[in-house]
């Protein structure tokens, strides 16, 4: 299961339902790329199929949602 937490500007954040026993994080996907941001603080773990600029633009948009994704996370995995 990939509960979806947000769509925007064609980029899809989500999480595993599996990886309740990793810190929390959100995946975010568009094409080809796919990246992992650690939530607490927010910082870059792995990515693939983005370019910098890219990742910068993602990093911004995953600390103005911090708050809710943290929320979404806490949220589905009973926290």
């Amino acid at each position: 299961m990939m509960p979806e937490v947000m769509r925007v500007q064609g980029y899809r954040f989500f999480f595993f339902s599996r990886e309740g026993h990793e810190p929390c994080h959100i995946h975010v996907e568009k094409a080809e790329g796919l990246a992992k941001f650690w939530l607490q603080p927010v910082v870059l773990a792995e990515a693939r199929g983005f370019r910098g600029p890219q990742l910068r633009a993602l990093h911004n948009l995953v600390e103005a949602n911090q708050r809710a994704f943290i929320v979404a996370w806490d949220e589905h995995f009973g926290r």
